[in-house]
């Protein structure tokens, strides 16, 4: 069997785009849309995005490709459950729309509300310059704590999913037992936020460790010193037990999705802080 070379891996990601293009298309037909901006990608081509006009205002429309096998559970109904929260800037989902794609994928359409302003970042970690206004870093904070103090039966991470990823990135001797938990977002990186403040892709929230979102936003700030300070700064959890506890897991799932070939640059800076961490938690 002839292992495939870089050119058909860039013409299968081309032709699998293009489908992905079809998609957002047939969603936007259906909900009697009509796209106005170019398409952006999601992680590793799994949806597409674009802002679009409705008789009734601007809209957002994505569509989301997963195998039937996935294709269920919190984190395929993760944005409209989220329609519940309060006190969070957010969209809200307005209408679905899902179809199959034979017996092996299936295809879930969101017309969401558009929210105004723009992504913090292009990417998940955190431009040189970016320097959000302290009325900003309030209202994340805020909004973070109604998140927190919100009841749900959804599940982020559990202490299975914890010790699964320490353990893979730490040694099998390393235990990390959660002390306290709390509704998260479970994504929260610069991409994911908007200024005016606004937070985006909730297919993940749910219950996880205490300080897990300002400890996910710590670690994707690492390669800009100063905003990882303000971080830390605005959200004393970082300097608590679970805090630290938080920071581990992050740092393990960061460094999981390095593996993967993300974020690469991440992986010194994320590795000195484990380093650190380690030596300030015990069982």
């Amino acid at each position: 069997m002839t292992t495939p070379g870089p050119d058909d891996i860039a013409e299968a990601d081309r032709r699998f785009r293009a489908w992905m293009r079809q998609n957002l298309d047939r969603a936007a037909d259906h909900f009697g849309l009509t796209v106005v901006g170019e398409p952006v990608f999601g992680w590793r081509d799994r949806s597409i995005n674009a802002p679009a006009d409705s008789p009734d205002g601007p809209r957002w429309l994505r569509v989301v490709s997963e195998q039937t096998q996935w294709a269920h559970g919190r984190g395929w109904t993760g944005n409209t459950d989220a329609n519940t929260l309060e006190g969070v800037p957010k969209p809200r989902v307005l209408d679905v729309y899902e179809w199959p794609e034979g017996d092996w994928r299936r295809q879930r359409a969101e017309v969401m509300t558009l929210v105004p302003g723009t992504p913090c970042s292009p990417t998940d970690t955190a431009p040189p310059a970016l320097a959000p206004p302290e009325g900003w870093w309030n209202g994340l904070r805020q909004a973070l704590q109604h998140l927190a103090n919100t009841t749900t039966d959804r599940v982020s991470t559990d202490q299975e999913k914890v010790d699964q990823r320490v353990r893979a990135a730490f040694g099998e001797e390393v235990e990390v037992r959660i002390q306290r938990w709390e509704t998260v977002h479970g994504d929260l990186h610069w991409a994911n936020l908007h200024t005016p403040l606004a937070i985006l892709d909730w297919e993940l929230w749910g219950r996880g460790p205490a300080g897990t979102d300002p400890a996910t936003l710590y670690c994707y700030s690492l390669t800009n010193p100063a905003l990882a300070q303000q971080v830390r700064d605005h959200f004393p959890v970082l300097d608590t037990p679970d805090g630290h506890r938080a920071q581990l897991y992050a740092a393990a799932r960061l460094l999981h999705r390095a593996e993967l070939g993300d974020h690469l640059h991440l992986v010194q800076p994320l590795t000195e802080l484990a380093q650190q961490l380690l030596r300030r938690i015990s069982p």
